[in-house]
């Protein structure tokens, strides 16, 4: 099984730096734009204290869900800032939009795709260095407040993985940095996936890397 606690910590921020400047550099060919970005904070956090991390439980956010299977099961969640998906939507397909309530199903369709590809990103290179054989299923989008959508994984595998993998990606225009594409990746593995790190010693390691907020 996949125990977070136990994984490789610079493994971890290996996943998370490749998985960022992939998922920017898809970014930049989308937007046809330079996109710069900052080195992505890499947490594991409780469940509980995942709605604090993002803003809070009432905060409107979109989230991208995406089941994988294979050396590890469980799920992946792209989440977006009402600011951030509305920048994205504005430099994509120039459409001004000032709120998720404005969204219509092309907006929706495009945050969609756009989400799938920056997961993949990250997937590619967890894949890569861990050397595992990941599928991913078809995404789907909520809107809704933080609280709402963080429940889904939580009912889901709460009860047998108290941790997540959170990486927080800073994306910006290099033209123009008001312009925030940012966004959060969070792993959740289904504990009965597979274990390739048993090592007492890298538990050790890690004592630093656990956010006990």
């Amino acid at each position: 099984m996949v125990n977070l606690n136990l994984m490789d910590l610079d493994m971890l921020k290996e996943v998370a730096s490749i998985g960022t400047g992939n998922a920017a550099t898809s970014l930049s060919r989308i937007v046809k734009q330079r996109i710069s970005m900052s080195v992505p904070t890499v947490k594991m956090p409780e469940f509980k204290n995942l709605n604090s991390i993002i803003g809070g439980n009432d905060v409107l956010i979109c989230g991208l869900l995406v089941g994988i299977s294979g050396d590890i099961n469980g799920m992946i969640m792209y989440l977006m800032t009402e600011k951030s998906a509305c920048t994205l939507v504005k430099e994509i397909m120039n459409r001004d939009r000032k709120s998720f309530f404005e969204f219509d199903e092309i907006d929706c369709s495009m945050i969609t795709e756009i989400g799938n590809i920056l997961t993949s990103s990250y997937l590619t290179a967890l894949s890569k260095l861990m050397n595992y054989k990941i599928k991913q299923s078809v995404p789907s989008l909520s809107i809704d407040m933080a609280g709402a959508i963080l429940s889904v994984p939580a009912i889901e595998f709460g009860r047998v993985a108290d941790r997540v993998l959170f990486i927080e990606s800073k994306f910006n225009q290099t033209t123009d940095i008001n312009k925030d594409l940012s966004g959060f990746f969070i792993l959740v593995p289904d504990m009965e996936s597979k274990n390739n790190t048993n090592n007492e010693e890298v538990e050790e390691n890690n004592e630093d890397f656990v956010d006990n907020n």
